[in-house]
Formats: C-alpha cells, structure tokens, sequence
C-alpha cells in the first residue's frame, strides 16, 4: 500500500507514524521536508530570480510536480494540519486528493475543528495523533485492531 504523508513539516509526525508502522506492507511518500530546499530548488535548478514572487513561484511549481506524482500514486493520502502555521498547501493538497478520489485521512487538534470542517467532511477519517493513523493502516491492511 502506498501512503503520500502530506502537511506541516515541522514537527516529527511522519517519523512517527513510520516507524511505528514497521513490518507492515506500506512505502510512505511525501514532500520535500527540509525548509531550504523545498524553497529553494527551483532557483537551484533553473536560476535564480531577483524577484522573490518569482523565485517562489519557481519552486512551487518544482514542488507541486513532486506532491501531484505522490498523489496520485497514493492508496491513502494523510494530511497533518500544525498547531503553529496555517498550511494553505496542506489544504490544497486535501481537496486534490479529494478530487481524485483518494482515500483521505486528515489529522488537526480541536482548535482547527471549525476552520477545516469543508476539509474534514471531504475525509474518510479525521484524527488528532499519528498513533490513530498507525491505526487506521494497520486495520485496512489486515481487518484487526
């Protein structure tokens, strides 16, 4: 099973919920993780832009590229919504998922309940913690809790 783990990118929730997930038949995809880079890799590979619209907008596009593939190749996509940022990708990426039909699991704490309530109607499964995630896959996979 192929599992794209989409979201914030500045806690260590994707460790979590691959590790714990060990043994079981699942290849976890994702986004670029590593700040720099995933603004950067545009400029790097295509030259740099005096104009920081441009420069962003040429490693969004990079970036959207990678994330569209995961997406698209994913059995199930997992949306983190952080605590500290408002993940405006994150959200993005829900309804694309959700738009192609993709078995879509969305995991926020209580404080974003209001503000993501289209995005949650869209998902299969809301959550608050990797462990409920952990969860899930192990139950698609084998029928058990």
């Amino acid at each position: 099973m192929r599992v794209y783990l989409s979201g914030e990118i500045h806690t260590d929730w994707r460790n979590e919920i691959i590790s714990s997930s060990e043994g079981l038949d699942i290849s976890f995809e994702g986004p670029v993780t590593e700040h720099e880079l995933s603004d950067d890799c545009g400029v790097m590979i295509m030259g740099k832009e005096p104009d920081k619209f441009w420069h962003d907008n040429k490693g969004a596009k990079l970036n959207a590229i990678r994330t569209r593939k995961g997406i698209m190749d994913a059995d199930i996509v997992v949306v983190r919504f952080g605590e500290k940022y408002k993940q405006w990708n994150a959200a993005f990426d829900a309804g694309f998922a959700a738009a192609l039909g993709k078995s879509l699991i969305v995991m926020h704490g209580n404080e974003h309940q209001h503000a993501l309530k289209e995005v949650d109607a869209a998902a299969l499964a809301v959550v608050e913690s990797p462990a409920q995630i952990v969860q899930i896959l192990k139950y698609v996979l084998d029928g058990k809790i």
